[in-house]
């Protein structure tokens, strides 16, 4: 077997056996295409003839071309669980990345704007149009809720639950929790569902995504991007990105006195696995420290 096959069989192993998420199939379908790559261009390409030599060659390429740390630790772990894989399924009995160190992440404070930057933000002048009050919406949920931006993207009408204040998230690697949907965040989407996506849908094409495009497909993390960055311009925050919104929905949240804890679990950083929708969660506990310590679950957005 070659390596490009053996890097098929690995890819299929990520999926089936580990239920790895897409996006950490493709980042290391990626990486792993330019390892081989790599490795082609030194003539290697049967799994038993890799050396250690060749593997701190690829890092030390990407390196040089200037990747971040984050894509050089990725790339490396990619490949280091690939020759893994090799091993432990007899591929190959060559193991030249054991007991190969990864570069440490250097330690970087997550981009967050200020509380009054939060209601510039989303205190802005909405157009009242379909697009408009999706885009609002978009920006209170991504703020009032901590989500990150595939997880929006991701969000389906069934996984809102208007009356319980809830919505279910499936975060990284398909964890489910449950986040609060309160204060403004809940209004708007309440407004939004009843009255503007409606009008997004297109006839013959059903749709179960929450925040739809113009053709009335699921919306995607490039477009929320865009959205996000656009508003932003719009009152003078320039740089902004959907994940500043979930750093800066954590940051306020314990500055304004909630439990650690209690944030960690919003953000879905814990391993929280659920049963039942409501099974993990204490709501009561968790609603009094949202109402208590988020910055706009008292804030009422203006009519449409």
């Amino acid at each position: 077997m070659d390596l490009a096959q053996a890097r098929d069989e690995y890819l299929g192993y990520l999926i089936i056996e580990r239920g790895s998420s897409e996006n950490t199939i493709e980042a290391y379908g990626r990486d792993l295409a330019r390892y081989l790559e790599y490795l082609s261009g030194r003539g290697v390409t049967a799994p038993g003839y890799v050396t250690r030599q060749d593997v701190e060659g690829f890092a030390a390429q990407l390196v040089d071309e200037g990747k971040a740390s984050s894509s050089v630790q990725r790339a490396l772990s990619a490949v280091k669980g690939f020759h893994r894989f090799m091993v432990t399924e007899q591929i190959t009995q060559n193991f030249p990345t054991a007991d190969l160190p990864l570069p440490k992440k250097p330690e970087r404070l997550p981009d967050v704007i200020s509380i009054s930057q939060a209601a510039r933000l989303l205190d802005q002048s909405f157009p009242q149009t379909p697009a408009g009050q999706r885009d609002r919406t978009i920006l209170e949920v991504l703020y009032g809720c901590g989500l990150r931006v595939s997880e929006l993207c991701g969000l389906n009408v069934r996984d809102v639950y208007l009356q319980e204040e809830v919505v279910r998230v499936f975060g990284k690697g398909s964890k489910e929790r449950v986040v609060p949907l309160l204060g403004s965040a809940k209004e708007s989407v309440e407004a939004y569902l009843g009255q503007w996506r409606p009008q997004l849908l297109k006839a013959g094409r059903p749709e179960s995504a929450v925040f739809l495009n113009a053709r009335g497909g699921r919306l995607t993390r490039m477009s929320v991007d865009t959205i996000v960055r656009k508003y932003g311009s719009y009152v003078g925050i320039e740089g902004i990105h959907p994940h500043t919104l979930r750093h800066s929905f954590a940051t306020h949240l314990l500055e304004g006195g909630a439990d650690l804890r209690v944030v960690q679990e919003l953000l879905g950083h814990s391993s929280i696995s659920t049963t039942q929708i409501y099974s993990h969660v204490d709501r009561a506990h968790v609603r009094w420290d949202y109402l208590t310590a988020h910055p706009r679950a008292h804030v009422h957005p203006s009519a449409p």
